[in-house]
């Protein structure tokens, strides 16, 4: 009975925790609190602006000692916020910090204005610079007006600043003091923003005592020097001198006979026209009535005046003060890019001819064939890194249908793994069989990345893959793909395959260039590239792991992205460009004004690891927000790279693969995957271990995957962490909800239950697991109603809080305790 007895006692005690917890969550709590802190620091800034006219009047009487004095209602304070006031601003000015307490005042007006939701600020930020300033500026307020602390009824920098001032004299001397305020005051504004290292590079480099030679606009930045070795090529860069100008020979022109007027306007126009197609504008200085005759007087009736006026484009008008090009590289101008040596070298990692394992298979191929009938004239075989392709010519009247019937047969004579008839090979004349290698070879990835094609590749952003049958380096631009659906049974290579993407960029891209959303709902994934995120991670505002785990926040990630893909629209319309290289470039040539919210667009690239489990649990609500994205995003700039090991017609819609024109398939298990995946078979045939089919347009690809192992990616990541970044992750724009974006419990309706609720709380309480997607799997419903209902569950006392990706607590002990709560909500 005591055991039962304090176990009860222990579940009231909880409960009455978790109602106290669930108040301090609530809306109107933090509004209360926020409101609280806003009115104090208004009362602190009456009371710190009255110190300065009453503070000599009221210091005997503050400083006294006597609380009673203070009490009594004739106390003859007078500060302005009475005597409490006057105490509270003696302590913090005299006491405490001077005149820089005013930033005590500041840290408590944001963090109020933040609780009530009136501003969206990082509240660590502030609070890290305002008790930087707060400090600093006592120290030096206090060493600035030393001699006068004796004249004074007030100290500017308070005792804080008066000691420390006098200690650090004892120390290093006036001129030190001078110096360390000096260095500790840049090393604040270079944290606080990169533009202040800007501004001490000119300053350090004299510029106002030279000037700088003009540097035609279309010249190529010099690169730094790059160790040429042979395992780590690198790509040469050559300049161009480009003669923008050109003279021309004097030309004779000839006289215009004369001609009515309306026959002079269809070839002014067409001369108009041919001008503005050239490419080169060209200046002739010949006056005008050299060319057109004076207009001899028409007599005519009088014609009415036409006047055609251009609509003047602002943006085409402006013209900033410095008419260099925007370099938008430029904050981390000394960011290099990382080395070929950090990622290992294979030995033996070129394919090798094996004739004897070559002339087996080419008897084996030409026997089975020969006892089915088939005659062949001529084969040839290309041998690649894992697979080799046997190009054959049939006799004259051999059906192509009855050679690809046969695709289980020649593997059965080769004793291969699995075969793959390609019949025809497009643009060939010739059936290819595609047989796995007896030794395969590794496709390292230093092998790619350092290849020629890659390294002197002009692509926006170009994705190396792996190496094709035909031993070539395979390389695609994302951004003309625009979006890429990737997919495998586990443990096929898909996640080394986007490592090999994101290998790709990293690099070719400058931070200033390329950002990344990485949505990771396995929480392991993409947790190496963390150490990047202030140099080529995006994130939402306030959000903590730039690495996307949690579903609701991939949601409002996903639909940030939309609001950011929108807003570029808006900006390429008020640029009168259609794409994003055209708006940058214009941007770059100082054709667009800043002021006008123009800026900089850097190419943002979505990739999202196991989508199949995003649909599982979210449904539409990610699925509408991806196809937005892939059917309007791809001018602006914004790429999507999903990856799924379930491909299924559930999991792959038709909405997905009707804005996915590109696919990637590693090895599935079955053909109605490979179907799904391709919309047709093949991607069943392959061989696994990085073995691909790509596929963009009429025929699949086969590639062979490049191996990029997790420690390269780590070396990778840790080279570019070393240096420096941007003082945070790119911010995406902030996402409302429709409904107003709160999911607070003082939003929920507890009059209007949804019909499911007691249902559903019998469910939770039964099975003793407060989890929504088990809510969703009973009744069938959606994610949004089964959210709703343990919203609902939660105000209602059943279930605890969202403790992140654990289900919640379950409050209620069993169905007798749920019915009494039942019954008081009824």
């Amino acid at each position: 009975m005591a055991k039962k007895k304090s176990d009860k006692e222990t579940s009231q005690s909880s409960v009455s925790m978790s109602r106290v917890a669930h108040f301090m969550k609530n809306e109107t709590f933090h509004f209360i609190v926020g409101l609280t802190m806003v009115i104090f620091a208004v009362y602190l800034l009456l009371a710190f602006t009255s110190f300065f006219f009453t503070g000599a009047a009221d210091q005997s009487i503050v400083e006294s000692g006597n609380p009673e004095d203070l009490a009594v209602i004739n106390n003859q304070v007078k500060n302005y916020a009475g005597s409490r006031g006057a105490q509270i601003a003696n302590y913090l000015i005299n006491d405490c910090f001077g005149v820089a307490s005013f930033f005590i005042l500041i840290f408590l007006s944001i963090t109020g204005l933040k609780l009530m939701r009136v501003r969206i600020v990082h509240l660590w930020k502030w609070f890290f610079a305002c008790s930087l300033l707060l400090i600093w500026g006592s120290i030096f307020l206090g060493f600035a007006f030393l001699d006068q602390y004796q004249d004074s009824f007030f100290y500017w920098g308070g005792r804080h600043g008066y000691n420390v001032s006098v200690w650090l004299i004892s120390q290093i001397g006036t001129p030190g003091v001078w110096l360390l305020l000096l260095a500790t005051a840049l090393c604040f504004l270079v944290i606080i923003s990169s533009a202040t290292i800007i501004w001490l590079r000119k300053a350090l480099q004299f510029q106002y005592l030279k000037r700088k030679p003009k540097v035609a606009s279309d010249s190529v930045e010099p690169q730094p020097d790059i160790d040429s070795e042979v395992l780590n090529p690198q790509p040469q860069e050559v300049n161009f001198d480009i003669q923008r100008t050109y003279t021309p020979t004097p030309v004779e022109v000839p006289v215009i006979p004369e001609m009515p007027l309306n026959e002079v306007d269809d070839e002014m126009d067409d001369t108009q026209e041919e001008e503005e197609t050239n490419d080169v504008s060209m200046v002739v200085e010949t006056p005008v009535e050299d060319i057109m005759p004076p207009a001899k007087p028409v007599q005519a009736e009088k014609q009415p005046g036409f006047e055609v006026e251009a609509v003047k484009n602002e943006d085409e008008n402006y013209k900033p003060l410095n008419s260099e090009p925007y370099n938008p590289k430029l904050d981390l101008e000394n960011y290099r890019f990382p080395t070929i040596d950090l990622m290992k070298h294979y030995e033996n990692s070129e394919p090798t001819i094996n004739m004897e394992e070559q002339n087996a298979n080419k008897d084996k191929i030409i026997n089975t064939l020969r006892s089915f009938g088939i005659e062949i004239s001529t084969i040839k075989a290309t041998v690649g890194p894992t697979v080799t392709l046997y190009e054959i010519t049939p006799a004259q009247g051999i059906r192509i249908s009855k050679i690809r019937g046969l695709e289980d047969d020649i593997a059965l004579s080769l004793s291969a793994l699995g075969i793959r008839i390609i019949a025809p090979i497009p643009g060939k004349g010739t059936i290819g069989i595609e047989v796995p290698n007896s030794n395969p070879k590794m496709v390292s990835g230093q092998s790619i990345i350092g290849s020629r094609k890659f390294q002197e590749s002009t692509f926006e952003l170009p994705i190396a893959f792996g190496k094709t049958i035909t031993n070539e380096v395979f390389m695609v631009d994302l951004a003309k793909m625009p979006h890429v659906l990737v997919a495998g049974a586990t443990g096929q290579g898909k996640s080394v395959g986007l490592n090999a993407i994101i290998t790709s960029l990293l690099y070719k891209k400058h931070p200033a260039e390329l950002k990344f959303v990485l949505v990771d709902p396995k929480k392991v994934e993409f947790s190496i590239y963390s150490v990047i995120e202030n140099h080529f991670l995006a994130k939402l505002p306030g959000n903590g792991d730039a690495i996307i785990t949690d579903v609701t926040k991939v949601v409002q990630t996903l639909n940030s992205v939309c609001v950011e893909m929108d807003t570029r629209y808006d900006l390429l319309k008020a640029a009168q460009v259609r794409n994003i290289k055209e708006y940058n470039e214009k941007f770059i040539n100082r054709r667009l004004n800043p002021e006008k919210g123009h800026k900089y667009m850097p190419y943002i690239v979505v990739v999202i690891d196991e989508f199949g489990d995003l649909i599982m649990t979210a449904g539409k609500e990610v699925e509408l927000p991806i196809a937005r994205i892939a059917q309007l995003a791809r001018a602006v700039g914004i790429h999507m790279i999903i990856a799924t090991q379930r491909p299924t017609t559930n999991i792959i819609t038709g909405t997905i693969k009707a804005n996915f024109p590109a696919r990637v398939a590693f090895r599935v298990s079955a053909m109605m995957d490979s179907r799904t995946i391709l919309d047709r078979p093949g991607a069943n045939q392959l061989i696994g271990k990085g073995d691909l089919l790509f596929l963009q347009g009429a025929d699949p690809v086969r590639v062979q995957c490049a191996f990029i192992d997790t420690p390269e990616v780590e070396q990778i990541t840790k080279f570019i962490a070393k240096q420096q970044g941007y003082p945070s992750a790119f911010e995406l724009p902030e996402y409302v909800n429709e409904d107003g974006g709160g999911n607070d419990l003082g939003d929920v309706d507890m009059a209007r239950l949804d019909p499911m609720f007691e249902d559903a709380a019998r469910l939770i309480v039964i099975h003793q697991q407060g989890s929504t997607s088990l809510i969703q799997r009973k009744f069938s419903i959606g994610y949004n109603r089964a959210g709703r209902i343990m919203d609902q569950m939660e105000k209602a006392g059943i279930v605890g809080p969202v403790q992140g990706s654990k289900p919640r607590e379950v409050l209620c002990l069993d169905e007798t305790d749920l019915e009494m709560r039942l019954n008081n909500l009824r």
